[in-house]
């Protein structure tokens, strides 16, 4: 008679620590701080330049007028405002510095230029100050982002929210 081994449990996928998250967080912070300045402020500011050349783009090249830039496919075949529709037309009047402008062509993407604005501020601060920058929402805040923009594209495409519409 044979004895039949007995099942093990299986391995754990992460192997548990208290506080393991934090020292691996702690370790590339202080890798962070030890680069010089100008490495820390490479991707910000990279970043902050192609998103001012893209305004810049923009603020010249007037998307008011036909033929500059491509017209919303979901516009062209079914006649209705996508979220995006009259974004270009927003970065347009914001780079003019025309506020009423810009959220009368589009609230939601205006909202959108201040947010990324605000990120952009945050993320070169931390750089300066030798700080990584994480910024990880919860799902939560991915699902209401979402049920935002969709509840804005329903709402600019019937008539009581035709103030919405570009």
């Amino acid at each position: 008679m044979t004895a039949e081994p007995t099942p093990q449990p299986p391995a754990p996928a992460e192997p548990y620590a208290p506080g393991l998250r934090e020292a691996e967080e702690f370790r590339e912070a202080e890798e962070f701080r030890r680069r010089p300045l100008r490495r820390r402020l490479l991707a910000p500011l990279a970043t902050l330049a192609g998103t001012g050349a893209a305004f810049a783009y923009v603020g010249a090249v007037d998307p008011n007028e036909p033929g500059h830039y491509p017209v919303c496919p979901l516009l062209r075949f079914t006649g209705l405002y996508c979220p995006g529709c009259g974004g270009l037309r927003s970065a347009h009047a914001v780079a003019h510095g025309d506020l009423a402008t810009a959220l009368g062509a589009n609230a939601l993407a205006v909202a959108g230029y201040a947010v990324c604005a605000v990120l952009m501020a945050v993320w070169l601060i931390h750089a300066v100050r030798g700080r990584p920058t994480r910024i990880a929402p919860k799902p939560a805040w991915w699902w209401a982002i979402g049920a935002l923009t969709a509840l804005f594209a329903v709402i600019r495409n019937l008539p009581f929210g035709s103030a919405l519409a570009p």
